[in-house]
C-alpha cells in the first residue's frame, strides 16, 4: 500500500501533471494531421524525454499516444481522411454527419467514446497486470525465447499481404538488432570496422527513419496539391441540437460503448492484432446488433461510438503484454518499450518487483491522461479542427527538420543522422515492396532479449538440443509458432493453386 500511495502521489506532482497534459494536447494535434500517427509522434518526441525523470517521460509519451488516437478521428470526421488507420471506420458515419452540418456533434461523440474506452481498458490493465506478471515470473529462458518467436510470427502478418515478407522483415530486424558487441564473448559483430557500431545501432534514429522520414518520402512522392490541401466543409451548425451531444443520445449508445471497449481490450491484449482490427470488429458488431442497420454509413452516432471506443480501448490493453511479458503488442507500445529501456528499465514481470512505485505512478498517469483528454477535447475541439488545414508545404519541412534534430540530440552524433537517413530510405522501399516495417522494428527491439534467452538456454542445457522438449510450456509455444507458419503457407499455397 505504501508503494501504491507513493506512486500515485508521484503522478500528481506538478511536473508529471504538466507533461501529461502537454503530451495529450500535442497528441490530439498530431493525430488530427493526416499522415502522422501515434508511433511516429512517439519516435519524434522520445529525444525530448532524455532529461526527464522516468515517470514524467513515460507519462508524457503515454499522453501523446492517447491524444493521437482521438486526434485521428478529427480529420476522419471533417475530411473523410483518417489521421490514423484505426479511425477509418469512424469516417464512415462521421463524414456524413459533417455534410449535414453536425460535425461538432460527431466529434463530441468520438471524444466521449474514446475517453470511455480508454478509461475502461486502463482499469482492466490495473486490475490484471500485476497478478499475470506474478505468474509470468515462473517462465524461464526457454519459455521466453519461444514466446518471443511466437510473437514475431504473429506480428509478421501486420501491414503486408504476405507473411513470408513479414517473417523476412522480422528476421532482418533481429539481424540489425544484433549489430555491436556480442554479449558472451565481448567480440565485435557485424560492425564492418565502423567503430560507431561497436555499441550497436540505436533505436531512436532507426525508429525515426522507418516511421517518420520514410512516410515523408512517400507523401512527397504523392504531393501534387497546389493549393495546400483539402479544407473542411461547413463543419459546425448554428443550431444547438446539431452541435451538442445530449445526455439521452449518449446513454442510448452505452451498450455499444461497453461492447466496443470489451472488443478493444481483447484485441489489445493479444500481440499483433492492433487497433484497426478492433475498430472494424466493433463497427461490424454494432451494425449487426443495431435495429437501424440501414442508417450505418449515413451518419449514425452508434457507428462512431463503436469505432472510437474500441480503438481507444486498445491503448491501455496493449500495455498488458508489455508489463506482463516484456513483449510489445503493437508499434506504439514497441516505441514505449524503447523509451523504458532508454530510461534504464526493462519492461516485464520484474518491473512490479523492482520498480513497484514507478509502475503505480504510471497507472496514475494513465488515469490522469484520460481525464485530460476529456478536458482538452471538450474545450479545444474547434481549435484542433484547424490542424487539418495546415498546408503540406509548411508541415513537411517542419517534420524533416524534427527528424534530423531528434536523431542528432540523442548522442550529439551526425552518425545517428546518417543512420536515420539510411533507414528512411530502407523504410521507403519496404513500404513500396510490401515488407512490413512494423515486424522489422519490433524484431529489432526484441533482438537483445531473444538472443539472451537463447544463449541462456544453450548454456543451461550444455548444448542439449532437446531442451525445448523437456519444458512443456516452451514446447507448446514453439509448436504453436510452427503451426501458425505452416497454416499460413498452406493457405497461401491453396489460394495460388
Amino acid at each position: 500500500m505504501e508503494m501504491i500511495v507513493a506512486g500515485l502521489l508521484d503522478s500528481l506532482s506538478p511536473a508529471s501533471l504538466m507533461f501529461v497534459f502537454v503530451g495529450v494536447a500535442i497528441g490530439v494535434l498530431i493525430g488530427a494531421i493526416p499522415g502522422i500517427n501515434g508511433p511516429m509522434a512517439i519516435a519524434l518526441f522520445i529525444p525530448v524525454t532524455y532529461y526527464m525523470s522516468p515517470l514524467t517521460a513515460i507519462g508524457f509519451l503515454v499522453g501523446l499516444n492517447k491524444g493521437a488516437f482521438f486526434g485521428g478521428a478529427i480529420s476522419a470526421v471533417l475530411l473523410r481522411t483518417p489521421g490514423t488507420p484505426e479511425a477509418a471506420a469512424t469516417a464512415w458515419d462521421g463524414y456524413p454527419l459533417t455534410q449535414q452540418g453536425k460535425g461538432e456533434k460527431a466529434l463530441r461523440m468520438a471524444l466521449y467514446s474514446s475517453v470511455a474506452g480508454d478509461f475502461i481498458s486502463t482499469g482492466v490493465l490495473i486490475v490484471i497486470a500485476a497478478p499475470l506478471a506474478a505468474v509470468a515470473l515462473f517462465m524461464g529462458p526457454a519459455e521466453i525465447f519461444a514466446l518471443i518467436s511466437l510473437a514475431l510470427t504473429v506480428i509478421a502478418g501486420i501491414g503486408t499481404s504476405s507473411i513470408c515478407r513479414g517473417l523476412i522483415a522480422a528476421c532482418l530486424g533481429l539481424v540489425v538488432g544484433m549489430i555491436g558487441t556480442e554479449p558472451v564473448t565481448a567480440l565485435p559483430r557485424l560492425t564492418f570496422d565502423i567503430y560507431q557500431l561497436g555499441a550497436g545501432v540505436r533505436l531512436i534514429p532507426v525508429a525515426i527513419g522507418l516511421l517518420a522520414f520514410s512516410e515523408i518520402l512517400i507523401q512527397l512522392e504523392k504531393f501534387t496539391d497546389k493549393d495546400g490541401g483539402e479544407h473542411a466543409p461547413n463543419v459546425f451548425s448554428s443550431k444547438k441540437e446539431d452541435r451538442l451531444l445530449s445526455w439521452k443520445e449518449f446513454i442510448g449508445n452505452i451498450k455499444t460503448l461497453l461492447r466496443g471497449s470489451a472488443i478493444g481490450i481483447g484485441v489489445g491484449a493479444m500481440p499483433g492484432l492492433g487497433a484497426p482490427v478492433a475498430s472494424f470488429m466493433s463497427y461490424d458488431q454494432a451494425m449487426k446488433r443495431s435495429k437501424h442497420k440501414e442508417e450505418f454509413g449515413k451518419g449514425r452516432l452508434e457507428g462512431i461510438g463503436a469505432s472510437e471506443s474500441a480503438n481507444s480501448a486498445v491503448v491501455g490493453a496493449s500495455l498488458i503484454p508489455l508489463f506482463v511479458l516484456g513483449i510489445p503488442g503493437n508499434l506504439a507500445v514497441a516505441m514505449l518499450m524503447g523509451a523504458f529501456m532508454i530510461h534504464g528499465m526493462q519492461p516485464g514481470p520484474l518491473m512490479f518487483k523492482e520498480n513497484a512505485q514507478l509502475m503505480y505512478g504510471i497507472y496514475g498517469s494513465l488515469i490522469i491522461a484520460s481525464f485530460f483528454l476529456l478536458i482538452i477535447g471538450q474545450f479545444g475541439l474547434r481549435l484542433f479542427c484547424k490542424a487539418v488545414e495546415i498546408p503540406a508545404s509548411i508541415l513537411y519541412p517542419v517534420i524533416i527538420f524534427t527528424c534530423i534534430m531528434g536523431s542528432y540530440l540523442g548522442q550529439s552524433s551526425m552518425f545517428d543522422v546518417i543512420v536515420m537517413l539510411v533507414f528512411g530510405v530502407v523504410g521507403y522501399f519496404m513500404r513500396k515492396f510490401d515488407f512490413t516495417y512494423v515486424a522489422f522494428l519490433i524484431g529489432f527491439i526484441l533482438a537483445p532479449e531473444w538472443e539472451r534467452a537463447l544463449q541462456q538456454v544453450v548454456i543451461i542445457s550444455q548444448f542439449d538440443t532437446w531442451m525445448f522438449f523437456r519444458r512443456p510450456v516452451a514446447m507448446g509455444l514453439m509448436a504453436l509458432t510452427f503451426f501458425v507458419i505452416g497454416k499460413t503457407f498452406w493457405g497461401n499455397f491453396k489460394a495460388r493453386k
